[in-house]
This record gives C-alpha cells, structure tokens and sequence, in this order.
C-alpha cells in the first residue's frame, strides 16, 4: 500500500510539471511602488511619523514608534498590516484605492525573504510642477515634494485634488488627528488620515466644498480660530500650504481621483473668528434668522463664536451667536 501510494504522489507530481521558484525580490523592487504611493508623505526631513521610505536603510530603521518592518516576519510587520488595514489608518492615505493585493504581496515576500536590501535604490517621489512651468526633466534635478520647501502643487490647468494635500496632512495635522497620536484619541474625534475622514459631518463639518471661509479647518490654519493649527506651531503652515489647501477646498475638497465632494446638507458647523459688519464672520457672510439666539451681546470686533447648520447652497444658517 505504502508504495502505491508513493507510486501515486511521484506521479503527480510529474503531471503537475516543476515547480518554478518565485524569483527573490529586494528594495530596488519595491521602490516604484514607494516612490507613486507613499513618498509623497514619507520622504525628506520632515517624513510623516518619521517613517521614510528613500532607501532600505531608512525602512528598515522605521518611524518614530519604531521599526514597521521585521525580517522574516511579515504578518507581524507594522508596515504589512497598515497596507492591509489591518491597522488603521490604513495606508497609502491617499487611498481608497489602497495598493492592489499583488503589490502587497510583494511586499510579503521581500518581508517574509529578510527583506534583503539588494542593489542600491531610491524610492522618489514623481518630480511636481514648479512655478512657472513643468518640472525639470532630470529626476536628479528635482527634488521630492518632502525635500522641497514648497508644497506638492498640481500642474498648469490641473485642479487639486487630495493627492496635493495628503502630504501637508499626513506631516502636520494627522500626527494629532489619528488613533494613538501625539495626545491620545484623535482631538474632538477628528482624524485627517483619509479624504472621507477629512470630509466627514459626523460630528460636524469641517470642510465645507465650495467654501474654505465655512470650512473650520481653513479658519484654523489660517489663524481666524483659536487655538491656532497645527497645534505644535509656530511655525505654522507656511503661506503656499495654506493657500493650497484653500484652493482644493474652493475647487469642491476633491478626492484623489479628481471628484469633487457633496455639499453636506443640513450639517452642523462651529465656526470661531471675528465679528465684522453687516453680519460677517471675517469674509464668511452668515444669515441669521427669528430662531438665531445671540448671547453676550456680542459687537463689532469681537472674538465669537458661531453654531449653525449648512442650507443647500452652502450659506451657514446661524442657530447660535456668542462672544466668547
């Protein structure tokens, strides 16, 4: 019996064919992959979470929460589970869509290989648009958006789009506004770890489409509501990133892909910044209304704050009015 069974296996495994080896991979594989989806964020000196992707020694240092990947072990590696969504937020933020199955796939491989560091390589953001004109056609003559001083800005007639955003994000706010960050929950339950977290009206809305002087978190960048973001300035964002962020909001928040969001009808608002005339929150025009109650008499001049919900037309509807 034992050797008919063997009989039966050797003949199987003839009818199969050979089996062919997956070729081993290393770093030089996998930095396209990094250079599209994640150097955009994870490069230059100021690398969100202190996690660079440039090169396999940068990698395999890991972030500021330690190593994200383990030689040898690639279920058990941070960087694996975030590409998964095993952990949250999942990566690339920039995502959905995330990295299809058979890119992280390869990524288990080269982890579960020793993640062998091979042939010298350097995962790159794409060269971006400088003003005046395209960018420069040698890579080695532009430098990633992370190494650059300014901003990751669209190309002449583009509009922005989430991509051009994520990076400042991901570097300066979601370092707070994620799960675990620097103080804890996210603050007040608000996470800039995705284009739907960033838009969501769940508590309230923070990014009104169409409208950055609605948007609370365009008054908190710029400065009109206190305390002022990111909280860990000064410095604060510098005056291109603001602007940048002004005109995807303007342009309708658009996600990665370039679809502009909906207006988050009926959504609640709370907005802070100075009391002008004729009913004006600094440039935001506010409608009050019979129902508008006004506390603490508040005038010109003063530092309010402003409770209301959204009408169809993106026009804040005020239910509350009160200097603080």
């Amino acid at each position: 019996m034992r050797f008919v069974a063997y009989l039966l296996l050797s003949v199987a495994a003839c009818l199969a064919g050979p089996v062919t080896a997956q070729p081993a991979l290393a770093y030089a594989d996998l930095a396209p992959i990094l250079a599209q989806h994640c150097a955009m964020c994870h490069s230059g000196a100021t690398a969100a979470a202190g996690l660079s992707v440039e090169g396999v020694d940068a990698l395999l240092k890991g972030g500021a929460k330690g190593p994200v990947v383990k030689p040898g072990d690639a279920a058990g590696s941070e960087l694996i589970r975030r590409l998964k969504g095993t952990s949250q937020p999942r990566m690339p933020m920039t995502g959905p869509p995330f990295l299809a199955d058979a890119q992280v796939a390869m990524f288990e491989r080269w982890i579960s290989a020793g993640a062998p560091r091979g042939d010298a390589a350097v995962a790159q953001a794409p060269a971006v648009a400088v003003a005046g004109g395209e960018a420069p056609a040698s890579a080695s003559a532009a430098p990633s958006p992370l190494q650059a001083t300014a901003p990751h800005r669209p190309r002449a007639g583009e509009p922005v789009t989430y991509l051009h955003v994520a990076p400042i994000f991901a570097r300066r706010c979601a370092t707070c506004h994620t799960d675990n960050g620097r103080m804890g929950a996210a603050p007040e339950g608000y996470r800039l770890t995705s284009h739907v977290a960033t838009l969501s009206p769940n508590d309230r809305a923070r990014v009104v489409p169409g409208q950055p002087a609605a948007s609370e978190l365009v008054r908190r960048i710029r400065g009109q509501a206190r305390p002022r973001m990111p909280f860990d300035g000064p410095p604060y964002l510098s005056d291109e990133e603001v602007k940048l962020i002004e005109t995807w909001v303007a342009q309708g928040a658009r996600d990665a892909a370039g679809t502009p969001a909906p207006m988050p009808v009926g959504a609640a608002l709370r907005l802070h910044g100075t009391l002008g005339p004729g009913s004006r929150l600094d440039d935001l025009n506010l409608r009050l209304g019979a129902g508008t109650r006004i506390d603490k008499r508040p005038t010109e001049g003063d530092y309010v704050e402003v409770r209301g919900r959204l009408d169809a037309a993106g026009n804040v509807m005020v239910e509350r009015l009160r200097r603080r």
